[in-house]
């Protein structure tokens, strides 16, 4: 899924055209009237890796962080027999920055479900066992936030307000023909989708307060019995985004900019992407062909599975280069869900610099780019210029593209 390098010990060096002769270190003192974090803010490319699905670690996604802050995250695949509604992979990320006052999670993927049968909605209920997957009647995005989000990952939170996200819900629409066509293969008569998407606004008695992203996805697929006529209804639900961001309640402007920044740089790594979505198809077909024949999740065989779906785009991910990346640098989001969120907060801009265009959420007047396609600068002060506040001849302000 879609992350720029820090500075570390910056210091502006200088060479001449002479291939022999030694870097030259700029050693004039630096501006120190400019403070990081109030002046200006520094982003960097931070990357989440795939060490589990493939026989290589996979870069799956990336985006920006303040430097400053510490993240972890991960992808968790899992492949259950006996409990097949929580099958999946699964993406968590968490970062915080420095001081702990801000905090951002990317929450997994959560599925229920439900169907008609009595009967088969008791054997459901009795052998579902996922952290990912419960059984529950089919909710919206506002539902599942006050009936679901706000006693478990929002507990102790108020909600302040919630809008719904129509641009977000019309995106999703548009994704779904390539799901109805599958279903309709594996027997079903009618498919039918139900989107919703919403932002909502929260705050804590500690004196946080949050923004909330949540999309959620009602699948109802209806099946006929071909013995007696009866009609029986499933549904699948999935909270496919789950965005928490908290910040100090004073701050939620700076707060608002900074969001708008992170998610709008998310980038996915399509080759990653595609060849999951491969895998996970490949194997639905082997089950519905096979009538659900066991086959445990990373053997051997289904190693070859996800290696032979992943062997056409190898070798572009064997060369991709920080400054080579035709599916993050100069491109749009490839996920408009995320910047369609961000719209609802804040509008997004597109900058250009040496690399190509990036967008960026807006909230600043200046934006600087070391035309390395991982690091950036941006500020709301006219006075400052990295060049010559950090001494650093390596930045170049970029240009806002109408």
């Amino acid at each position: 899924m879609i992350f720029f390098l820090l500075m570390h010990g910056i210091a502006s060096i200088s060479q001449t055209n002479n291939a022999n002769s030694k870097p030259v270190i700029n050693t004039a003192k630096k501006n120190n009237s400019f403070s990081e974090g109030k002046d200006y803010t520094v982003f960097e490319r931070v990357r989440v890796t795939d060490n589990t699905g493939f026989t290589t670690p996979v870069e799956a996604y990336s985006l920006l962080l303040p430097k400053t802050w510490k993240y972890e995250g991960n992808i968790n695949w899992v492949y259950n027999m006996q409990s097949p509604a929580g099958n999946g992979t699964y993406n968590y990320l968490k970062a915080v920055s420095a001081d702990n006052n801000y905090s951002l999670e990317i929450l997994p993927e959560i599925v229920w479900s439900w169907v008609s049968d009595p009967q088969l909605l008791q054997f459901m209920q009795a052998n579902t066992r996922s952290p990912y997957a419960f059984v529950a009647a089919p909710m919206g995005a506002e539902q599942y936030l006050r009936g679901v989000f706000i006693n478990n990952e929002l507990s102790g939170g108020t909600i302040t307000g919630i809008k719904q996200n129509t641009v977000v819900m019309q995106e999703m629409q548009q994704n779904f023909e390539k799901v109805r066509n599958e279903l309709m293969q594996y027997g079903a008569s009618d498919v039918q989708f139900y989107p919703s998407a919403i932002n909502a606004g929260l705050n804590f008695k500690d004196g946080k307060e949050a923004i909330v992203l949540c999309g959620v996805t009602v699948i109802e697929t209806t099946l006929m019995n071909q013995y007696n006529g009866s009609v029986q209804k499933n549904y699948t639900s999935s909270a496919v985004r789950r965005i928490i961001f908290r910040f100090p309640a004073e701050e939620k402007e700076s707060a608002e900019k900074m969001l708008g920044v992170i998610l709008s740089s998310l980038r996915t790594n399509t080759a990653w992407k595609n060849n999951v979505n491969a895998f996970w198809k490949q194997l639905r077909q082997n089950s519905d062909v096979a009538n659900r024949q066991k086959i445990k999740m990373m053997d051997e065989q289904t190693k070859a599975i996800g290696n032979a779906a992943i062997s056409k785009g190898a070798q572009n991910l064997k060369n991709m280069d920080v400054n080579l990346r035709s599916w993050e640098e100069g491109q749009a989001s490839q996920d408009k869900m995320n910047v369609n969120f961000i719209k609802a907060i804040r509008e997004v801009e597109t900058y250009r610099d040496v690399t190509g265009k990036i967008e960026l959420g807006s909230g600043y007047n200046h934006a600087w780019s070391r035309g390395d396609g991982t690091s950036f600068i941006l500020s709301n002060n006219p006075a400052f210029d990295p060049s010559s506040a950090l001494q650093d001849q390596r930045w170049t302000e970029m240009k806002l593209v109408k």
